[in-house]
């Protein structure tokens, strides 16, 4: 089972009952969650949280350590045909869809590629021709110069032709989606909230513990904002201001995703006022 939404939409919550439910494992789908330190600004699930029940990729790598959407794949896979041999039930729950689907679908990802080439040296139209050469129906545009250093850095170190296939939507497991559709104005509401809790909870702390080890948290939503303010380049309030817009602007980026990679969901409208009842719901529908 696979459970979809955006940030803040009660996954976590669903996947623990579903997983007491199914006597299931989990599998975390989150980007940012696989990695350790970043804890209360991710919204990690606590080990009290957990009742338990096995997590698989989560608290996985270090911060300072590269871990890309190839390696998530290799090890998520890995962890799902193990549990598959045990007869396991799996349940895997994120808001990081392009994880999920090259988890789950034929998506065909290599070890990024180290290279020393002149790519960068020559026009876009030497680097069309050059594609063209390899493949004529390579349908890259002149103008996506980075796309087309990619796509000949990628025939240089693997022989192998980037190709757009109808495989990224061919599913290699059995498997139901099931997607925690929110009312926008109210997901709105509680991740302004949440980031309160956040802040209340020891964020800034956590961030500024992180900031003065000198490691890397700009990419993260949370941190980022809050580096800013420890760099005396915005205010506090102004930090806090930002990480709430932020999110809300990711929720948004993760709905539209969802919306437009996933076609054959299940839809669940979430109750924040009887949560349980969203609980039931999807309870029904594995039984």
């Amino acid at each position: 089972i696979v459970v979809v939404g955006p940030t803040a939409c009660g996954k976590t919550k669903v996947s623990i009952e579903l997983a007491k439910h199914m006597n299931a494992e989990i599998i975390n789908a989150d980007a940012v969650q696989i990695y350790k330190d970043v804890n209360i600004g991710t919204a990690k699930i606590s080990t009290s949280e957990m009742e338990n029940i096995p997590h698989h990729l989560i608290n996985y790598v270090s911060l300072d350590k590269k871990y890309t959407i190839y390696d998530y794949q290799k090890d998520g896979r890995k962890i799902i045909n193990n549990l598959i041999e045990k007869n396991k039930n799996i349940i895997i729950v994120g808001g990081s869809g392009l994880y999920i689907k090259s988890l789950l679908y034929d998506y065909n990802l290599e070890p990024e590629i180290k290279t020393d080439s002149n790519y960068n040296e020559l026009s876009n139209e030497e680097l069309k021709e050059i594609a063209d050469k390899i493949d004529s129906d390579n349908n890259i545009h002149i103008n996506n110069r980075k796309r087309l250093i990619r796509y000949l850095e990628h025939y240089n170190n693997t022989g192998n032709i980037i190709r757009n296939t109808e495989f990224k939507n061919k599913p290699l497991y059995d498997f139901k989606i099931i997607y925690l559709k929110p009312n926008r104005k109210e997901l709105y509401e509680i991740i302004n909230n949440r980031v309160d809790e956040m802040i209340e909870k020891g964020l800034i702390e956590e961030a500024k513990d992180l900031y003065d080890k000198n490691i890397n948290t700009n990419s993260i939503i949370g941190y980022k904002e809050l580096n800013e303010y420890f760099n005396n380049t915005i205010s506090l309030d102004n930090a806090i201001d930002n990480i709430k817009k932020n999110t809300r602007h990711y929720a948004k980026r993760q709905i539209t995703w969802i919306n437009n990679q996933f076609k054959d969901k299940i839809e669940i409208n979430v109750d924040y006022n009887n949560f349980n009842k969203t609980i039931k719901e999807v309870l029904n529908i594995i039984k």
